[in-house]
């Protein structure tokens, strides 16, 4: 089994993802955005505290779009007048453009091809993004009997799989983890879970989330005691389970591509039986943009 574990670590190390997020000084201010369209025009974004914001560059000068409210509480629609200007050299209707993504990635594509015919847009509605985490922490092992109430350490490693559009506060993770027996409680338990993640807090600096491991293989090595206490046999056996467990984390921002990751596991589970123990599973562990 052990062999098994270094061989997904392993593997786990070996998958690689470009990022497309750059840092661009924007009226004297460093912002980290994503690039939407690149040509004679190109659009740049992100959600940055909760709200997102759009500029253009041309000719390696950055203008952000704004749509703010007037003291009718309309719409002012600035951004139409900045992106009239830039495309004054086209005969394109500007009237229709929306404030989104979408509608902005789509004007600013069709102006780059009417200047450029070998242009070629980025398609970035369904880009997959993958981030990897390496976690330790300790836990009581709440699902299994621990009469002791022994805190045993456990480590592991995830994939975090999620797109860089509208919904990118959902994820799907995988991940596997395994926790050490101790000299007072002979139990050990290699699992491998896959779930869910809903970021409910998710700005530029740091995310708050929930998660549900929705599915888990799990191997567990211990002894158990038969017939009343006067024999014991050792265990050791893998099953798969659907038992909805719930937990909660945090990513911190270190740099671009990295994360300092806070996290309560196992709070509880919506097919499976805990011990009246309360639920002790903390980790910590760093995340890196691949």
């Amino acid at each position: 089994m052990k062999k098994h574990i270094i061989l997904i670590v392993f593997a786990v190390f070996s998958i690689s993802f470009l990022s497309s997020q750059e840092y661009y000084t924007v009226n004297g201010k460093s912002l980290e955005l994503k690039t939407e369209a690149k040509g004679t025009i190109d659009l740049l974004w992100n959600i940055i505290d909760r709200q997102y914001r759009y500029f253009v560059r041309k000719n390696d000068i950055i203008t952000e779009l704004t749509n703010t409210k007037g003291n009718t509480k309309k719409f002012k629609e600035e951004y139409k007048v900045v992106l009239q200007q830039l495309s004054s050299d086209q005969n394109l209707d500007i009237s229709k453009v929306n404030f989104t993504l979408t509608s902005l990635r789509r004007f600013i594509n069709k102006y780059n091809l009417a200047t450029n015919t070998s242009y070629s847009a980025i398609r970035n509605d369904t880009k997959l993004k993958t981030q990897l985490l390496l976690f330790g922490g300790i836990t009581n092992n709440v699902f299994v009997v621990n009469p002791s109430n022994v805190v045993t350490p456990f480590f592991g490693a995830e994939i975090e799989l999620f797109t860089e559009n509208r919904f990118s506060n959902h994820a799907a993770f995988f991940n596997v983890r395994h926790v050490f027996e101790q000299d007072d409680f002979d139990y050990s338990e290699t699992q491998l879970a896959l779930g869910y993640r809903y970021r409910f807090i998710n700005t530029s600096k740091f995310n708050i989330y929930g998660n549900v491991n929705f599915l888990t293989y799990s191997y567990v090595d211990t002894t158990v005691q038969l017939e009343e206490n006067m024999f014991t046999e050792r265990l050791s056996d893998g099953n798969i389970d659907f038992p909805f467990i719930i937990g909660l984390g945090a990513d911190i921002k270190l740099s671009s591509k990295s994360f300092i990751t806070l996290a309560y596991n196992e709070i509880f589970a919506l097919f499976e039986e805990s011990s009246d123990n309360f639920p002790i599973d903390f980790a910590i562990g760093i995340k890196f943009a691949l």
